[in-house]
């Protein structure tokens, strides 16, 4: 609905009537506006999640019940899934088949959650052996209450569900803010969910600057639980502004993925595995392997073929069939990224290719996929998140100088490592410190396992049973059960 919000069931105008322009990165022209929240409308909106909650009976339902919703929110996103994903490609840039494969993967995020939710019908709690006998005791999970959910513009669908999806499995009731970048997909889960006649107030999705409709959401006394996934600089203002009411907070941050290539790995498969890590999505991606670590003795060849294959990809409109690399999405990125590459090369780093806006595109947020050499350990290149096609490629000798250099970030997301010696491959994925780890591989994300980083790359795990339990507290219900009086107070 244009310039409309979401709230209590109801498509309704913001208060203040405000509301911002959604530019197509391809061509960067205004094709739709969204609605711009602010503190008022987010008020009405968390309001209307607490009484969802409190007096609606959304937690009181069965897991059944709710995985029914669920499995219908699922069927709803199948059964529009090209006209949202071509909106996703005019919000977004990326290519036509990522986001094909985007919301294909949200609609099994709704139906995973909906099993997980029937299961809850069967865990009754978790018996608790006592020291005393004349009681017995039982851990039990119930949902946390009003969750706010602020996701990202890089997967603005997909990340919206691995929140949505879980804490609506859980009980709880949501009050969602996309990214202002990338709204237009979220606004479709909103029609979605109301065709499916989601109870009012359970799901309620305010679009507007995160600056007034986000902070909103962060400070208001009745959220329960902060769901966040953007930069380390604004996840670490959620938990200093959560910590005045002690809100329970999981926040999914950045990245700075080290690939570690041994000189026994295949070179074309390992130059195809890290194309994937940085270019998919145009390297806009929290885990993109960004610092790629190759053994001297094979340095040269792979990245002679790097930059070879490099040069090969496909730079258009995500519209277009055969289009490997979009653009970036939108002006302030292109312009940080364009940023961070000439910075690069001023602290001494080579452009072994890319680097550039590709020729014939004198519109559109392109850039093309670039591999910088040379990058100091100690540049920004190296240990600051760029979020764009940029990846830098480094030597090196031993297992421990490659273990050393990869650990050696402030960041802890994700890491990979190829090699042919399982052995080999086993002992560095237990030496990174990172939460997630690929060997031979990189990037391959799966619904049903924990996602989330050490250090500075956030706290807690999403996905999996992992991200239901983001959204459940454990309550203890112990009885005294023994016929005997307790004896404490004996009456005279």
């Amino acid at each position: 609905m244009p310039n409309q919000l979401y709230i209590d069931g109801q498509w309704v105008k913001p208060v203040k009537g405000g509301h911002i322009d959604v530019i197509d990165p391809a061509t960067e022209e205004v094709f739709d506006t969204i609605a711009a929240a602010t503190a008022e409308d987010v008020d009405l909106a968390v309001k209307a999640a607490r009484r969802a909650f409190d007096k609606g009976g959304w937690p009181q339902l069965t897991g059944a019940k709710r995985a029914a919703y669920l499995r219908a929110l699922a069927d709803g996103i199948r059964a529009r899934q090209g006209a949202i994903a071509r909106l996703e490609v005019l919000d977004n840039g990326k290519p036509f088949p990522e986001a094909d494969w985007d919301i294909a993967d949200a609609a099994g995020c709704f139906d995973y959650y909906a099993g997980l939710a029937e299961q809850m019908d069967q865990n009754t709690g978790e018996e608790i052996a006592l020291s005393d006998g004349r009681f017995t005791s039982k851990a039990v999970k119930e949902p946390v209450g009003v969750a706010g959910a602020i996701v990202p513009w890089n997967y603005p669908l997909l990340m919206a569900s691995w929140k949505v999806a879980p804490a609506l499995a859980a009980g709880c009731t949501v009050v969602l803010k996309p990214s202002e970048v990338t709204s237009l997909t979220a606004l479709e889960l909103a029609a979605i969910a109301h065709d499916a006649k989601l109870p009012a107030g359970v799901l309620n999705i305010v679009t507007g600057l995160g600056g007034e409709a986000g902070q909103a959401i962060i400070e208001h006394p009745d959220v329960d639980k902060l769901a966040f996934t953007g930069s380390g600089a604004v996840g670490s203002k959620i938990m200093a502004t959560a910590a005045r009411d002690i809100k329970r907070v999981s926040l999914e941050l950045g990245g700075k993925s080290p690939f570690v290539v041994f000189d026994d790995a295949d070179i074309d498969q390992a130059v195809e595995w890290i194309m994937f890590g940085i270019f998919w999505n145009q390297g806009q991606v929290c885990s993109a392997t960004s610092r790629v670590l190759v053994q001297q003795g094979i340095y040269d060849k792979l990245l002679k073929r790097l930059v070879e294959e490099t040069k090969k990809i496909t730079i258009g409109s995500g519209l277009q069939d055969g289009v490997l690399l979009g653009p970036l999405v939108s002006k302030r990125q292109y312009d940080q990224v364009r940023g961070a590459i000439s910075a690069a090369v001023q602290a001494g780093a080579t452009i072994a290719c890319g680097g550039e806006r590709p020729s014939g595109f004198h519109k559109g947020y392109y850039i093309q996929p670039t591999v910088l050499t040379n990058v100091s350990v100690e540049s920004a290149a190296w240990r600051e998140e760029i979020f764009g096609p940029v990846v830098c490629v480094r030597s090196f000798e031993t297992e421990k100088e490659a273990v050393e250099l990869a650990n050696d970030s402030r960041f802890g997301l994700a890491a990979a490592v190829m090699s042919k010696d399982d052995e080999r491959a086993e002992r560095v994925a237990a030496a990174f410190r990172a939460g997630i780890v690929w060997i031979n591989c990189s990037q391959p994300t799966f619904t049903e396992a924990p996602w989330g980083g050490y250090k500075q790359s956030g706290i807690g795990r999403e996905l999996g049973r992992w991200g239901l339990e983001n959204y459940l507290e454990t309550k203890q219900i112990t009885r005294f059960a023994s016929d005997e009086p307790w004896g404490w107070y004996i009456k005279s």
